[in-house]
Formats: structure tokens, sequence, C-alpha cells
């Protein structure tokens, strides 16, 4: 069984050229290339190809604590970390009237780190996009679900006001079906089942490797951290961080059964047992140097 995507984000390149810039812990050990953050339990849409419009997904309104933020960064810093952070996941990062704050705790710990928000741009205005920026924001990437007269808008908009162009990037969210609205479409590991555009959740696990957990390291709200950013229902687990440091997580034993299991197309387990992802996009030069590593 072959997984399938009829469109792929043309962004993918940009993105893979961020993964394959591989740090590493002791010298052999390769770090995450994205730290991505989904910093609250909320956002404001209920798109039609996304888990949330199904009746059943439940909308928290809780963010992250300075605490936590802190406690990430840090850990982060002591690593030397200049990757990406990504804030993103499963919500809408603007919604949370702290984001700044939080991107400025990120950015004083990690001076060389690329910071990212990937944004719906409903509550986008240019007060707020230089704010971030003086935050310490890198890059704005804005997702825009209604139309090409909205993009245009919101392009017009921020370099009106100032903002250079190369701090952001409208993504073209709006096309129609039959082009995958303009995203690489997934069944959210099984979640999709039950949303407004329902994708099946597989009969039986595709025989395809996936290199997500050896470049990804997602971080929930809550400090759990999951094992691919495509596990929308949260169903593998590898740590929390605020119980554990960062580095323990990323090394123990539960991650890096996930990643053996998965660089060998062993999926036959939850929630990839049910998910129709193609995973190996991006990240294989993070698969060879974990090869390297355990001797494999």
């Amino acid at each position: 069984m072959k997984a399938k995507n009829k469109f792929l984000d043309p962004l993918i390149p940009r993105k893979g050229a961020i993964v394959d810039n591989i740090q590493f812990y002791k010298k052999n050990i390769p770090l995450p290339s994205i730290v991505e953050i989904s910093e609250s339990g909320t956002c404001n849409r209920k798109c039609s190809f996304c888990p949330r419009s199904a009746p059943d997904f439940k909308d928290v309104k809780e963010f992250i604590t300075n605490e936590l933020a802190k406690k990430i960064a840090k850990e982060l810093s002591e690593l030397n970390y200049e990757g990406l952070v990504l804030f993103s996941g499963f919500v809408e990062p603007l919604l949370d009237k702290n984001i700044f704050n939080i991107i400025k705790i990120f950015r004083d710990l990690l001076p060389n780190a690329r910071i990212e928000i990937v944004t719906n741009g409903d509550v986008l205005n240019v007060k707020r996009a230089n704010k971030l920026f003086n935050s310490g924001l890198s890059k704005l990437l804005i997702s825009i679900y209604d139309g090409k007269k909205e993009a245009d808008e919101m392009e017009k908009m921020l370099l009106d006001g100032g903002i250079d162009k190369n701090k952001f990037i409208i993504r073209h969210r709006y096309l129609t079906e039959d082009k995958d609205f303009g995203i690489t479409l997934s069944n959210r590991s099984g979640m999709m089942k039950n949303a407004e555009y329902k994708i099946p959740s597989l009969k039986s696990p595709l025989k395809l490797s996936c290199f997500y957990p050896h470049y990804t390291f997602f971080i929930d709200y809550t400090g759990e951290v999951l094992m691919c950013s495509h596990d929308w229902g949260k169903k593998y687990i590898v740590g929390n961080v605020k119980r554990e440091k960062i580095i323990d997580i990323w090394l123990n034993k539960k991650y890096q059964s996930a990643r053996d299991r998965l660089q060998k197309g062993d999926r036959a387990f939850e929630p990839c047992d049910v998910c129709d992802v193609t995973g190996t996009l991006m990240g294989k030069s993070h698969v060879q140097q974990w090869k390297k590593f355990l001797n494999k």
C-alpha cells in the first residue's frame, strides 16, 4: 500500500534545507532541527480539512506559561541550539496575548536560533507584526484560507506598513478541494474521520518509512512531548518537559523505539498504524546520522 499526496507544499524545499542543517550533541548525536511548540489549546477557525472541524474536537483556552517557556528556552540554550523554534502545532499562536513575551524569552536565551510563527493572520495587523519582530521573531508564515483577494490584501498591508518582504511568507491555503485546498493533506493520524472534510483512517498500516521523529521535537502547551506533529490525538507521548530535561526525552527509549521502527517501515503501532503521511520528504540526513551514532 502506498501513501498518496496530490499536492505538495511549495515550501517543503525551504523546510527541508532547515532540517538538513544538523546540530550535534556531544559531537555525534543529532539534535532536532525543529522544536515545534503548540503553545495553547485553541484556534479561532474550524477549517474543513482540520480535525478541529469535527464536532467532538475540544477547544481549550489555555496557554503555555512563562515558566515553562523559560525552562524550554534555557535547556535549549544549554545545548547552544541554533535550529528552528516553530510556534505552530494544533493552534493559532496569535490568540495568545502573551506571545510577544514568549518570543522574547526564546530570543534572549537563543540569540542564534531561527524563531518562526505559523498563523492564519486573522488577528494580524502591522502594529502586531512589528511587535513580533521587535520581540525577536525571525519570520511570519501566514496561511490565508479565504481567497486570493485576502492573500493580496495581507501582503499589501504588510508591505505598505514597512514590513520587510523577506520577513514574511504568504501561504495560499484557499485552493479548491481537487487541489487539496493548497495544503499537503493527511488524515492527521486518524483524526480526520469525523471532520467536515473526512479522510478515513487506514485499515492497515503503510509499509513505508517515516522520518519525523528523527528531526522533530514537538511540545504541547501542557509540556507533553509528542513523537510527531501529525499526532493530533496525542497517542504517542514520549515525555513531559515540565518534569524532564529536553535532552533526556530526546534520547529516551520510547523516542528511539519510534525512530527505529519507523525508519524500517514498521508503522504497526498507535497512531502510526492509521496514519497516511508520507514521512520521507525530509529528514534523511538525520536518519543517516542516527544510524552512525547507533552503529547500525
